[in-house]
């Protein structure tokens, strides 16, 4: 969905949020712009295609191994001891062939499943000597056929069902005892209708703690396939009226993801967690994004919408909270309220989609909520596909995918500001100027007061470190260029006034060198000391 930030604020044309096929639903990022049931169509078309091209090369590698291995027994001969291990290996490749292909097979491909499970019976029972046809069929069965599709389930499996695998039999937490007798209480007022509907949840539950090792969306494709199959059964098969259906669904979905919400919320085998930590990040990054920025129609400086901003960013950092999809979806919708009340007080009229948007991204950024990414993904994926797909619930969640994307897209154009003062604010070298204290409202609160004067402290001292720092350097220059003027003032005397070194001056000879007769002079006087 194509952003575009403009001078009067943030504006997504409202055509935008809908599917991108034209059917009117509401669509979603996540799903690449379509809804739920148009994401599942072209999901399943991609699918089919893919599960018959697998489907072909078995059946290909099937021939190779046939063709190789007729050319040998009439090359080789019927050898007893080659023949014995040619079979051993044929039986054990047919048997890795055959778990390959039962790994490309889910229950959300029933289309074309039981023609496959057919096909795939009948060339076992051409080929297979090590395996009963019975057996055969039995297995397929439980492959390719959900269990809530079964048509007559057996009195053994039912117990079965009932019976608590390893997995679910845990210390049951207060909330989901607590779903499970409300789920039960509300089932008595549909009589048959609820029989069956609470067989079907625990044989779906069943059959989803024996499928944990499926990826996490072909979790989701079962629980998708869950919802549609018991919502057509109650209106065809029961009869039941739509607004009981609706209910009746939200119960569903109630009860089944309490109990399955420590297993598909966030797992470990996607990369649900890393994208909270990044997206956490980023809104931290840009905490010094400010309503004006946005142009977001608030004034927080009225007590009505500061309350109603505090509520907001309740109600969405509560969404963490909640374990089943359609009360995290009420979180969402609570708070969109929440903003919209708070826009219509300021602006003294009702509030518009243009108006809305850039004040969901704003409540966002100013509460960065927990675990966003990995919330906006369970919904997605395990939330009863007709409330993201239209009423108010998929409108505003719809909102909410939008205003996540534009957050980790977020740049300086987007806040019409310079790149230059954009990059300065990422990196916190300088923040927007604040508010003057004089300028507060008395009704303001103290606590906020002192904050923002904390920010301008530090936003003086971050500039007087920058002059420290500048002059700093500059004297450094200076020492340097002073060092080098003094060496070439050195030089300059040197070279103007050499140092010439004069040769050494002979000894001086004595007085009376010259003198011949040196020899008959007398000795020199010698003191004497007398007695006296």
């Amino acid at each position: 969905m194509s952003l575009k930030s403009e001078r009067r604020g943030i504006h997504v044309d409202q055509s935008e949020l809908l599917c991108k096929k034209g059917c009117g639903y509401y669509g979603n990022p996540a799903w690449q712009g379509f809804c739920s049931k148009c994401w599942r169509e072209e999901y399943h078309k991609a699918r089919q295609k893919q599960i018959q091209e697998d489907w072909e090369l078995a059946e290909r590698l099937q021939r190779e191994e046939e063709e190789a291995y007729a050319s040998s027994q009439s090359t080789q001969g019927a050898q007893s001891l080659t023949f014995s291990k040619f079979e051993e290996k044929k039986t054990n490749e047919k048997t890795r062939k055959v778990t390959t292909v039962k790994k490309f097979f889910t229950a959300s491909s029933r289309t074309g499943a039981k023609k496959v499970a057919q096909e795939k019976v009948v060339k076992q029972g051409q080929l297979g000597r090590e395996r009963n046809a019975d057996n055969i069929l039995r297995d397929l069965k439980e492959i390719f056929t959900p269990s809530w599709e079964l048509a007559s389930p057996t009195e053994a499996e039912i117990q079965e069902a009932k019976a608590p695998s390893p997995s679910i039999n845990r210390q049951a937490s207060i909330e989901t005892d607590r779903v499970s007798k409300e789920f039960i209480e509300f089932l008595k007022t549909y009589h048959k209708p609820g029989q069956d509907i609470y067989k079907q949840c625990k044989l779906f539950l069943d059959t989803m703690n024996h499928k944990r090792d499926l990826s996490i969306e072909e979790q989701s494709e079962c629980a998708q396939d869950f919802y549609q199959n018991v919502a057509e059964k109650l209106q065809t098969r029961w009869k039941v009226p739509p607004e009981k259906v609706e209910k009746a669904m939200d119960q569903i979905e109630k009860y089944i993801m309490t109990r399955q919400y420590k297993y598909v919320f966030c797992p470990e085998t996607t990369d649900d967690e890393k994208k909270d930590l990044t997206v956490q990040k980023r809104i931290r990054a840009l905490h010094w994004v400010t309503p004006q920025m946005l142009c977001v129609p608030v004034n927080e400086e009225i007590p009505e919408v500061s309350d109603m901003v505090v509520k907001a960013i309740t109600d969405i950092i509560e969404m963490d909270s909640k374990r089943v999809p359609r009360d995290k979806l009420a979180c969402i919708t609570k708070c969109s309220k929440h903003i919209f009340n708070a826009i219509k007080i300021t602006k003294n009229e009702p509030a518009s989609a243009d108006d809305f948007l850039p004040t969901l991204i704003y409540i966002v950024l100013k509460g960065n909520p927990p675990r966003l990414q990995s919330n906006i993904q369970y919904i997605t994926r395990f939330c009863n596909p007709s409330r993201l797909m239209t009423g108010e619930d998929g409108y505003y969640f719809t909102n909410l995918c939008c205003a996540v994307a534009f957050i980790e897209k977020l740049d300086a154009q987007s806040l019409n500001l310079s790149q230059e003062d954009f990059d300065r604010f990422m990196t916190g070298q300088t923040s927007p100027k604040k508010q003057e204290s004089d300028s507060w409202s008395p009704d303001v609160c103290l606590g906020v007061k002192q904050m923002y004067k904390n920010l301008d402290l530090l936003s003086q001292l971050n500039e007087r470190q920058d002059r420290i720092v500048s002059e700093a350097k500059k004297l450094e220059k200076d020492l340097i260029d002073w060092t080098d003027g003094v060496a070439k003032e050195v030089q300059d005397i040197v070279e103007k006034y050499p140092l010439e070194i004069k040769p050494k001056n002979q000894a001086l000879a004595a007085i009376d060198s010259e003198n011949v007769e040196n020899d008959k002079l007398p000795p020199p006087l010698q003191p004497q000391v007398y007695a006296g």
